[in-house]
């Protein structure tokens, strides 16, 4: 395999609750490419994602997925997180009870002890968080609220992008991420998942909107109907179904 391939999903299947919803998806992600994945909604695009994620509702019944020369489908929901792969949700849950602060620390120390690191100070962690927090502007109060609880539709995605930059993954996964955003908020996250980007790492952009499109830029897309890519192209694949629609994808 090539030393610069992050992902590498091949003839992959996969169904929920017995139906088939991936039927075949081939996909290549090279280090500092960002690829967008869109396609109507019930094509199987927030499938991909939770396939991907390890998530024990869906069940692959053919293909192989290879990350970083490592069999996915072998690996935990949480090995997969520890090698580097993030998932932003499409719905972010509320976690009543818990701060941010202490989600977070729970989060990069665990990822630092698979590794073999020593866990981060107070002093250490505290200014990260700043840090993060400054790059998605949220307020400092937020650190102290419970994970989601109370926040807004654009503050959520905002979080999620500060648990992104906090975690620092090879392979960030937007599951329509630009859902319910309004365009301050979308910029917002846009410039963080921008900012976060190197040649080192990879992004997977899940999107029904061309509008993300105007403020991340895609380097590939894919546009994934009943369950399979039919179509792959440049960033002018996006102008295509924005003026055109789905239809106009064979």
């Amino acid at each position: 395999m090539d030393n610069d391939i992050l992902l590498k999903i091949e003839g992959l299947r996969a169904c929920v609750d017995d139906k088939e919803i991936l039927k075949g998806i081939d996909l290549t992600v090279r280090c500092g490419e960002t690829h967008v994945v869109m396609g109507p909604n019930g094509a199987g695009k927030s499938t991909l994602s939770s396939v991907l994620a390890g998530k024990p509702k869906y069940t692959v019944t053919e293909g192989k997925i290879t990350f970083m020369g490592r069999d996915l489908l072998a690996m935990t929901p949480e090995e997969r997180s520890w090698a580097g792969i993030f998932l932003s949700f499409q719905y972010p849950v509320e976690i009543p009870g818990v701060s941010i602060t202490n989600f977070m620390k729970t989060a990069v120390n665990s990822r630092r002890k698979a590794a073999g690191e020593d866990p981060l100070s107070a002093a250490e962690f505290l200014k990260l968080m700043r840090e993060k927090m400054a790059l998605v502007q949220m307020k400092p109060e937020f650190a102290k609220r419970e994970v989601n609880v109370g926040f807004s539709g654009g503050e959520k995605k905002r979080n999620e992008i500060f648990q992104m930059a906090m975690l620092d993954p090879v392979l960030s996964i937007l599951d329509e991420t630009d859902s319910g955003l309004d365009v301050d908020a979308l910029r917002i996250v846009a410039e963080g998942v921008n900012t976060l980007k190197t040649p080192q790492k990879a992004t997977i952009v899940i999107t029904h909107y061309q509008r993300l499109l105007d403020y991340i830029v895609p380097d590939i897309v894919h546009v994934l109907k009943d369950g399979r890519i039919v179509r792959t192209a440049g960033r002018e694949l996006v102008d295509q179904i924005e003026e055109h629609g789905y239809d106009s994808i064979a």
